[in-house]
């Protein structure tokens, strides 16, 4: 069977616009989540974000682009290209012959899509000619391959806030079929409107602890009331092990199992078996056992349902293991960021390996005993042989992936 490998990562997210500034921010336990200055909150209960700082989409793109484009589409093609640095790999070549493209998204161009409806509203103003392309989940895989020239599959995926983990999970199955021998793959989101924002507060997901922005997002915390919306994007090489090592690439982790599965039960109530179902998926496929696991990424959005249930679905597969088990909770310092949420996790999860580093969670101060996993509070030295990273989204969609130490 073919193996994936992962060489190349790019990063933008609240806690640094690179891979490497999010990863020093995320062992500090830093956190990225402010009050919300995208745009007037005003009359929202939830005024809080993890928004990006001094991003300058102009270094990536041109600024025609720039301005016909919605931003989720400028922090995937930031992305992207990191990533394609990171792995050394130049744009137009010959490697890309046999690439594809897999970004996920959760909102794509809402908001774009809510400022042009306003200006039509209010100033009377036309709608751009490009403001269907332009807000279209698909539009940020096709933008990557037109400008790095990969004529392979360009596909955009969404499956709410499981939408990166699947793009990773979907492109990791196309190269071990044998499709392609490359794939850039992951997710981005730019939902920082009051459409986005209103609509998840009016649903009851979403943290309303606006007096302390940074110990709003607590997961499994006793004290936690919901979610912190954040924007970004994170893109992975995932490559073929014998094309990657003949060319020299160095290798971050071996993506080794993924598994997805629905909950075919509620609309935004999340069921532990279903999510129970795809964590054990991706352990077979990966062909390891529970009990190998060293660390596992969590979901943890810091909603009381959302937490419950994927602690109920943990203790289902892992048991008596669950112990010996560091569990991240990296949306503590990132907040949640929707479609993309998945593969900033993936990429932290696959950094995590090869750095020895578990990241740690912050805000963890009361914790609820239903949750009582050994979370680190600081940066902890570890050897990660296996590691499992959890996605869940709204519609009880599960994705779940698997990563391995190089060379196990």
């Amino acid at each position: 069977m073919r193996r994936v490998v992962i060489t190349g990562i790019g990063a933008v997210t609240p806690l640094g616009n690179s891979m490497e500034s999010t990863w020093e921010s995320l062992i500090r336990g830093v956190t990225g989540i402010s009050h919300i200055t995208r745009f007037d909150p005003a009359g929202l209960r939830a005024g809080i974000a993890g928004e990006l700082k001094g991003f300058v989409p102009e270094d990536y793109l041109s600024r025609k682009d720039v301005t016909r484009l919605d931003p989720f589409i400028h922090y995937a093609a930031a992305a992207a290209l990191m990533a394609c640095e990171d792995a050394g790999l130049d744009a137009g070549t010959a490697l890309f012959k046999r690439a594809g493209v897999v970004i996920g998204s959760s909102r794509g161009g809402i908001t774009s899509m809510e400022k042009a409806l306003r200006k039509h509203i209010l100033q009377r103003r036309p709608f751009s000619a490009y403001l269907m392309s332009s807000s279209t989940i698909n539009m940020a895989s096709s933008l990557v391959s037109i400008k790095l020239g990969i004529k392979g599959p360009a596909i955009g995926v969404s499956t709410a806030c499981a939408s990166g983990t699947t793009a990773i999970g979907e492109a990791f199955r196309m190269i071990r079929a044998g499709v392609t021998d490359m794939v850039l793959a992951g997710g981005a989101e730019a939902p920082l409107c009051r459409l986005a924002v209103g609509g998840y507060d009016a649903s009851g997901a979403l943290s309303r602890r606006n007096h302390e922005p940074g110990k709003a997002s607590r997961p499994f915390d006793r004290d936690r009331d919901g979610f912190v919306v954040s924007e970004g994007a994170a893109v992975l090489v995932l490559e073929e092990l014998n094309r990657a090592a003949r060319r020299g690439a160095v290798i971050y982790a071996e993506l080794s199992g993924y598994g997805t599965s629905s909950d075919a039960f509620h609309q935004t109530r999340p069921d532990s078996a279903g999510e129970a179902a795809a964590i054990s998926m991706a352990l077979k496929d990966a062909e390891a056992a529970p009990e190998q696991v060293d660390y596992l990424n969590a979901h943890a959005t810091s909603t009381p349902l959302g937490d419950a249930a994927e602690a109920g679905a943990i203790k289902q597969v892992f048991g008596r293991r669950l112990r010996d088990i560091r569990v991240g909770a990296c949306k503590s310092m990132l907040g949640h960021m929707l479609g993309a949420a998945g593969a900033v996790e993936a990429a932290i999860t696959a950094v995590a390996i090869r750095r020895g580093i578990i990241p740690p969670a912050i805000n963890l101060e009361n914790p609820d005993p239903a949750c009582a996993f050994n979370i680190a509070r600081s940066a902890l030295r570890a050897d990660i042989n296996i590691a499992v990273s959890n996605s869940f989204g709204f519609g009880g969609v599960n994705a779940v992936l698997v990563l391995r130490r190089p060379g196990m």
